[in-house]
């Protein structure tokens, strides 16, 4: 038994988008531009069921918190879709409010279709806080707010979500620094490293986490653990995308707040927490030598630093007092036998947990997801997936 694992980064929608050959061997710019004709193709249906897959794979995974960043709304979508398919479910949801307003004609990597006016996306901020947002110790839902990246977004936005966040006391994120392409982009238009950059526009704080951040240096480390700014490691699609190895071991030696985050279906073809509990633990081996992260720093990386990525001190692990958010997993298969380690053993993987409870409520019982038809959403996620190759 172990506290429910915590997602700190996520793009839910992108389930439908899974294993997309033009982008199998791109860098990050190349495989956006593949997949942003087809992201365009998206409606308010896609949205929902991409997000009840994403999240069942999540529940199975072990996860009972997980945040999700939407920065595209084509053809009616909203981020109530989302909102609606985790109360299905029965995560605990952290949906963020992400926005993309710089589109090719302007200098920016999204094409025009999909980005939107940015006084329409702060009035949707503003309705979507105002509607589904909950500060309340225990919450099922809180919402946050994310302009996509420094290169889909203008400064004034960034500046105008830092301003309106904390007015309505929500947090915010973004993606940052996630490999040499964006460093060089924020070099060549704004003159700055991507730490300068956010601590220019009211982006780092105990209310700011920031997905990657994979080319950290050590002064955006420092400046990081000294404002209480979280990270959301996403060593798979870090991989997959051929990004780097962010520095985990040195920002937890400096006291960054790190959490862990699957990332897009899309850039890692995956959406299991405990298969990135173990990529983080092993890539910090390869960068830094064998004992550079143990099984139990990678575990408690999962859980409770999600957690507290995330502001909430009342999940991540199991103490009196807090939310009953739990994961039981099933060791006594062939893959367990002759183990020594219960936890090193969950992150040998591949491992499904066998019960899963949020709030006290069963969300995964004997393996299997019991608060929806599984098998019919999956179905209908081919049929959308099938319809969007043509």
């Amino acid at each position: 038994m172990t506290p429910g694992l915590v997602n700190t980064h996520h793009h839910l929608y992108q389930t439908l988008t899974r294993a997309v050959p033009g982008g199998q061997d791109a860098l990050l710019f190349g495989w956006l531009q593949t997949l942003y004709p087809i992201w365009a193709k998206f409606g308010p249906e896609e949205m929902r069921v991409s997000a009840l897959v994403g999240l069942a794979e999540l529940a199975l995974s072990g996860c009972t918190l997980t945040s999700d960043h939407l920065y595209l709304f084509p053809n009616g979508a909203r981020l109530d879709d989302t909102i609606e398919a985790a109360g299905e479910i029965g995560l605990r949801f952290h949906p963020t409010r992400g926005a993309m307003s710089i589109g090719e004609s302007a200098g920016g990597l999204p094409p025009d279709s999909l980005v939107e006016r940015e006084a329409a996306i702060l009035e949707d901020c503003i309705r979507v806080v105002d509607r589904f947002h909950d500060a309340r110790p225990g919450a099922m839902v809180r919402v946050g707010l994310a302009p996509c990246s420094p290169f889909s977004v203008s400064r004034d936005l960034m500046r105008d979500a830092a301003v309106l966040a904390r007015d309505k006391g929500v947090m915010l994120h973004t993606h940052l620094a996630e490999n040499d392409e964006d460093i060089a982009y924020s070099l060549e238009k704004f003159g700055c490293r991507p730490g300068q950059y956010a601590e220019d526009l009211g982006w780092t704080g105990d209310d700011v986490w920031h997905a990657h951040c994979v080319k950290l240096d050590a002064g955006e480390m420092d400046l990081f653990a000294r404002s209480g700014t979280g990270v959301a490691h996403c060593p798979c699609s870090n991989c997959r995308l051929g990004s780097g190895i962010a520095p985990v071991r040195a920002m937890r030696d400096r006291g960054v707040k790190v959490g862990l985050g699957v990332d897009g279906s899309a850039s890692n073809d995956a959406g299991n927490l405990v298969a990135e509990a173990r990529q983080a633990m092993l890539l910090q081996r390869v960068a830094n030598g064998a004992d550079a992260m143990s099984a139990r720093e990678a575990l408690e990386i999962a859980t409770l630093g999600g957690a507290r990525v995330l502001g909430r001190d009342d999940c991540g692990s199991l103490e009196v007092g807090k939310r009953a958010d739990i994961a039981v997993w099933d060791v006594s298969g062939v893959e367990s036998a002759g183990s020594w380690d219960p936890v090193a053993l969950l992150l040998a993987g591949p491992t499904r947990v066998r019960d899963l409870f949020v709030e006290g409520r069963r969300v995964v019982a004997s393996g299997q997801v019991v608060t929806i038809d599984l098998p019919r959403v999956v179905e209908r996620q081919n049929q959308l997936a099938r319809r969007l190759m043509v």
